[in-house]
């Protein structure tokens, strides 16, 4: 066997997995494998549990997420799976242990008052900026989505959105040389791309900007020039301390909008295939917690269909 280590093997499997993948889920395993894999284990050439599980608890006692940390192991599973199936290293089998003491961060989500609020100012000042804040508490759109939005894709005949291009920046490392730049690509996956209704208030604001906004524009902009999440999240950040709302990042907007949907007692699946979630099991996770109330009318509905 020609022994190689983590980091000769990383440089290989970049290269093997590149054409496979979008540039933008690339640069999120290049940046996994340079912030966290390869300083720790690039000059290793096996790896046993033991060295992965105090890796594991040293990530997360230093303040990542489970769901972090599980996303850095993926990455180097394959990575490591690539150096054996080349017999660049023997195959160790790891059955690593997550904290389960770790109480789940409850989900922030703006108050039904503040919700009203935010949508109520956007129609009073209207603005193209402010409009995809508006779209976003709406529809459930990410913020990548918004700003990749064109007027082109909206369909007021329909009353329809149609989400199938998102905008991100990307970390980018060729080398010694590393940057990051803005890119315009498909959806996070499949599934997210889709068609959502809009509502009627949001129709009768777009509806009037049809007939004059050309429809090659970008909807954030009213140009041919979009405008970055990086930007966008700034413009909403200054919105959200001018309304005096409480700290809230903008992908909360999309958790208000899921929440609100569960509340109005929207069906699962509905609100999974709005947001465009690859699988039900996320929105159920994501946002489904039955309170005491909600509990007792299952209950109740259940003995009442015993005819009791």
């Amino acid at each position: 066997m020609n022994n190689k280590t983590i980091r000769e093997i990383a440089v290989a499997w970049k290269e093997y997995k590149r054409p496979y993948v979008k540039q933008s889920t690339m640069a999120a395993y290049v940046l996994i494998l340079e912030n966290h894999i390869l300083p720790c284990f690039g000059e290793s050439n096996s790896l046993h549990e033991k060295e992965v599980q105090e890796f594991v608890l040293g990530k997360i006692a230093g303040g990542l997420s489970v769901k972090t940390v599980k996303d850095i192991l993926i990455v180097l599973k394959m990575v490591m799976k690539f150096g054996v199936k080349n017999e660049w290293m023997s195959h160790y089998e790891w059955d690593i242990k997550y904290p389960t003491n770790q109480s789940g961060k409850e989900l922030e989500v703006l108050s039904v008052a503040n919700h009203k609020k935010i949508l109520n100012y956007v129609q009073e000042h209207f603005n193209f900026t402010g409009l995809g804040i508006y779209i976003s508490l709406s529809t459930g759109l990410r913020i990548g989505e918004i700003c990749a939005l064109k007027w082109s894709d909206i369909n007021v005949t329909e009353g329809t959105i149609t989400v199938n291009r998102t905008i991100e920046r990307i970390y980018i490392v060729e080398g010694e040389k590393k940057y990051t730049k803005v890119v315009i690509n498909t959806p996070k996956t499949v599934n997210s791309c889709r068609e959502v209704p809009m509502s009627k208030e949001l129709l009768s604001m777009i509806k009037p900007l049809k007939k004059v906004v050309n429809d090659d524009f970008y909807v954030l902009t009213n140009d041919e020039h979009p405008t970055e999440p990086r930007t966008y999240r700034n413009y909403y950040n200054r919105l959200m301390k001018k309304l005096d709302m409480p700290k809230l990042k903008y992908h909360g907007l999309r958790h208000s909008f899921a929440t609100r949907c569960i509340e109005a007692g929207c069906d699962y699946k509905t609100v999974s295939v709005l947001l465009g979630h690859s699988n039900i099991s996320t929105t159920l996770n994501l946002y489904v917690h039955p309170n005491m109330e909600q509990k007792k009318r299952c209950i109740s509905k259940m003995f009442k269909s015993l005819g009791k």
